[in-house]
């Protein structure tokens, strides 16, 4: 995939907190849509497949082989070539302010006439795939397709091309919606990737290398792979990969797998690979993970994702003996988060986790895919065996805080994509500032979408009031509508520098 150029090693993990962040980091307007984004098929009882031949019998009976063409005709017309700018590397300049924070300077630019354009630098531009998933215009991608992006161009497998705008993303789980303007668009139904078996014929459809409209072909290898590779750009990752033979190459990322009926069972992010090139085995995002990500970020801006709150590890035969364990598969839990949700409901440390609203579970990979289909405050059933009994718990989900809700300015904070922290006695001392707090970290959201902030920001006033601590920082941002302007100084640098952002 164009954004995993290196090495990636595949390695399981041994031990996994069970829990996943509430909120992702969303850049997005409301808009007038369905209930519903995106079509469902929760079953596949007409799906092609190989099969003997009715007409000869006995032991050299022939195998009619798997028919592709439909499925290659339906896919290749809904899924699309993206080609991102990404922002150059450059000094911290300011973006236009938003119509609705010009009052905060009398309508007036507050950097003294016209606003000072970027710095220079070389653009570099990236390449992957998309899968219209609503025919006015929705696509689902992968995160790391449209991340740093100034600018998307999206090409239609018709050869018409748009500007795209990002919805928002979900970087625990490198899915991303992204609309261009345009209707009545070809567009694929989400299938169920619960119900894929391995073995199972599935097809590769994207723009490897800018080859558009290329499909391949292959079977299910595995499912509820993780691999380890999302914890570079995400908090609480979630990783329940699709593994398959398929050939995926750099370029496939944010395509679609599917089906012999055409029906999106997972979204191609990622590949095994000593070279960078596809080298046997190819990974996607399962539809029931890509599906709860989009319809969430087109109805609330965010992922609402529900936290069981356990710290696991799955069953093997080390810890059967050592625990003496009456069952063989599942998840052992090891401990509990601050706020659990399931040691509310009673789940205790030792309990084995053998299934959730009745789907199996053998690894952590596919608790954490069944937990996050849910959002907080949803109930779900869980079985687990404990010494050699067997319950049934009802758990009421959380959100990643402990409770229902985040409040308002964490939420946000999450929005604007910004980590704060207080400044030491030293900073303010050698930085001659006398208040304010520091931007520790910038992650996906408003403020790396549509601003040049860089890491170490000072900001000393929010909405022209002083800030001294986070703790006043986030007393400001309580209740904040419309947008917000952040101003202050980057260490070693005395001049004022202003932020707008619309919320």
């Amino acid at each position: 995939m164009s954004v995993k150029p290196h090495i990636k090693k595949i390695a399981a993990a041994a031990f996994a907190v069970a829990f996943v962040s509430g909120t992702s980091f969303a850049t997005y307007e409301h808009f007038r849509k369905p209930d519903t984004l995106t079509a469902w098929v929760d079953t596949n009882p007409n799906i092609v497949k190989a099969r003997f031949d009715e007409k000869n019998t006995g032991p050299n009976v022939a195998m009619i082989p798997a028919d592709f063409t439909y499925a290659s005709q339906k896919a290749t017309k809904a899924v699309v070539h993206i080609k991102s700018t990404l922002k150059p590397e450059r000094t911290v300049s300011q973006q236009e302010i938003p119509d609705e924070l010009k009052d905060f300077f009398g309508g007036r630019n507050p950097f003294g006439g016209d606003t000072p354009q970027r710095g220079r630098g070389q653009k570099a531009q990236a390449s992957g795939s998309g899968v219209i998933i609503n025919p006015d215009g929705y696509i689902v991608t992968n995160n790391h397709v449209i991340q740093g992006a100034e600018t998307l161009d999206v090409t239609l497998a018709d050869k018409r091309t748009y500007k795209a705008k990002v919805i928002g993303t979900d970087p625990n789980t490198d899915i991303a919606l992204i609309k261009i303007e345009a209707k009545d668009l070809p567009a694929l139904s989400f299938g169920s990737s619960e119900g894929v078996k391995v073995g199972q014929w599935v097809l590769a459809v994207g723009n490897p290398f800018n080859l558009t409209s290329t499909v391949t072909a292959g079977i299910v290898s595995a499912k509820g792979r993780s691999i380890n590779i999302l914890g570079e750009n995400s908090k609480a990752p979630i990783e329940s990969f699709i593994q398959t033979d398929a050939a995926v190459n750099p370029g496939n990322s944010g395509g679609a797998l599917v089906d012999l009926n055409g029906n999106l069972i997972g979204i191609n992010t990622a590949i095994a690979s000593q070279t960078g090139s596809f080298a046997g085995y190819s990974f996607a995002v399962p539809s029931s993970i890509a599906h709860k990500v989009v319809e969430d970020i087109s109805k609330f801006g965010s992922v609402k994702r529900g936290y069981l709150g356990v710290g696991i590890s799955e069953v093997d035969g080390e810890k059967v003996k050592t625990y003496d364990l009456k069952v063989n598969e599942g998840v052992r839990v090891e401990s509990f988060a601050d706020q659990s949700a399931a040691r509310d409901a009673g789940i205790k440390v030792g309990d084995i986790i053998t299934k959730i609203d009745g789907q199996m579970i053998e690894s952590v990979p596919q608790l954490q895919e069944a937990i996050a289909q849910h959002k907080p405050d949803d109930a779900v059933m869980v079985n687990v065996n404990r010494d050699g009994a067997d319950k049934v718990v009802k758990v009421v989900l959380k959100s990643n805080t402990g409770s229902l809700e985040a409040s308002a300015a964490v939420k946000t904070l999450d929005n604007l994509g910004i980590e704060l922290q207080n400044l030491t006695g030293q900073q303010k001392r050698a930085w001659e500032i006398e208040k304010g707090v520091i931007v520790s970290q910038i992650n996906p959201g408003k403020v790396r979408q549509n601003t040049d902030m860089q890491d170490g920001f000072v900001i000393t006033k929010i909405d022209k009031t002083p800030v001294g601590s986070v703790e006043e920082a986030v007393k400001v941002l309580e209740g904040k509508r419309g947008g917000v302007m952040m101003e202050g100084v980057y260490p070693g640098n005395q001049e004022t520098q202003y932020y707008a952002v619309g919320l």
